[in-house]
């Protein structure tokens, strides 16, 4: 049974997460078993479970005696990863796993970790995945997760929030969190004057240094009840403070000045949602998906979909969004297409590829081929095998150069693209897709495709 260890839960001592039969289980072991019963007693579990904090599941028949339990948790259809989420995503996730950790002491647990990857989305919410992160609260305890939340939620927030918001990329680089020294060297001299950020970043930050090379006494750090929930408060006001405008950048308001007038553009639409009638996907990946327009034609078919964007302003507003209006079938996620999120952690099993999370039933590619094209370089024959790795259907738009956005790309640069026409993208693609079906879009030069790929 071990042997189907995922890699990103091969560090926990409680337990694993491991597949059988096509179905995602969790194991428990010996050790965790006091914990889990509390977890479980003391209405802890029912209590996250109610407010969607923590994912239902089910115990399965264990016939492993070296192993306390199996359960199965309910499988979120998509996985995500903080360097792929808006500001405002990243601070929801923080807030909901501080509301976890005050429903934890209110029935004598508490968070053992607070890793940012434990958080997911699921019906346009935060909600914790990881059963096993709770254990039995000691009075007088410090919260051992206090470091890891600092790292994990409240320094890249600072970063985005007080610097630049392109700063979460970092999360792709430390896995294990932001270091505090690293944050507070980053930081501008005004979050000196921030209390919360004075002292959970930058006091906090020399506090690790001043005891980073010393040996440790025998006398154990006590904190009370009265200020772990103060220390919890204080995180949260912290967390809850920090704010993002977002703002005007390259493809913020890129439906406002496109060259497409309102009836071709209501055309484009109903093309969209006649090849989702024929094909009938069951997820859809939107890329490019700006504001997630396009993305809804399919959610309101009830169809799941995720809408990948480059820039961190229209994946901001478009979270929004579905906060506001409760969607459920919506996931909007940060994705440079040229340079998509790697494979991470140790022996880069830990954290899944973007493609690897793939294949989607159905892939949306909307005014995007001229940007791979021609800001990119990308040649046809790249950009199709690209596609046929990530997707069984597609639906593509593709834009000649006598359109004024392509033309408003080469007014800076040479056209050296003179590969770049309509006859060889039907080739290239015509290689490893079958087209279904040709649609061009009223009132424009552009085309429409439905390909199925071979």
């Amino acid at each position: 049974m071990q042997e189907g260890i995922h890699y990103s839960s091969f560090r926990d001592p409680s337990g694993f997460v491991f597949v059988q039969d096509g179905v995602l289980c969790r194991a428990i072991r010996p050790s965790y078993k006091e914990h889990f019963d509390l977890l479980m007693s003391s209405g802890l579990y029912a209590a996250l479970v109610e407010r969607e904090l923590l994912v239902p599941h089910q115990e399965r028949q264990n016939s492993d005696s070296s192993l306390y339990k199996v359960i199965v948790p309910r499988r979120l259809p998509f996985i995500s990863y903080p360097y792929e989420w808006s500001f405002s995503m990243l601070k929801d996730a923080a807030l909901a796993t501080l509301e976890v950790q005050k429903l934890a002491l209110e029935h004598g647990m508490s968070l053992k970790d607070a890793s940012a990857y434990n958080m997911q989305f699921e019906n346009g919410k935060p909600v914790l995945i990881d059963t096993l992160s709770f254990e039995r609260y000691e009075a007088g305890k410090p919260w051992v997760a206090y470091r890891q939340f600092c790292q994990h939620f409240l320094a890249p927030l600072a970063l985005m929030a007080k610097k630049d918001v392109r700063l979460s990329q970092i999360l792709r680089i430390y896995v294990d969190g932001v270091p505090l020294d690293l944050a507070s060297s980053l930081l501008p001299w005004t979050t000196y004057v921030r209390p919360g950020l004075f002292s959970h970043i930058h006091l906090h930050s020399k506090s690790q240094k001043a005891f980073a090379n010393k040996r440790v006494s025998g006398k154990k750090y006590t904190l009370s009840t009265f200020a772990l929930k103060s220390l919890l408060e204080s995180l949260r006001s912290t967390v809850a403070g920090l704010s993002w405008q977002g703002g005007a950048t390259e493809w913020a308001d890129y439906y406002e000045s496109t060259n497409y007038s309102a009836l071709s553009f209501t055309k484009k639409a109903e093309i969209v949602d006649s090849f989702l009638e024929k094909a009938k996907p069951r997820e859809v990946w939107d890329l490019g998906s700006n504001n997630g327009y396009f993305s809804r034609i399919a959610t309101k078919r009830g169809i799941r979909a995720l809408a990948f964007d480059i820039d961190p302003s229209a994946v901001e507003e478009n979270y929004r969004t579905v906060r506001a209006q409760n969607e459920t079938l919506l996931l909007p996620l940060l994705l440079d297409l040229t340079n998509p999120s790697p494979a991470l952690g140790w022996h880069e099993r830990e954290r899944e590829s973007f493609a690897a999370r793939g294949p989607a039933d159905m892939v949306f590619a909307l005014a995007l081929i001229h940007h791979l094209s021609i800001s990119n370089n990308m040649p046809f024959e790249s950009v199709a095998a690209f596609f046929k790795d990530i997707g069984r259907k597609l639906v593509i738009e593709f834009v000649p150069k006598s359109d004024s956005q392509v033309q408003k790309l080469l007014s800076s640069r040479e056209d050296i693209f003179t590969e770049y026409d309509q006859s060889r993208f039907e080739a290239a693609f015509s290689r490893l897709f079958a087209i279904d079906e040709t649609r061009p879009v009223s009132g424009t030069e552009r085309t429409l495709y439905l390909m199925s790929r071979k």
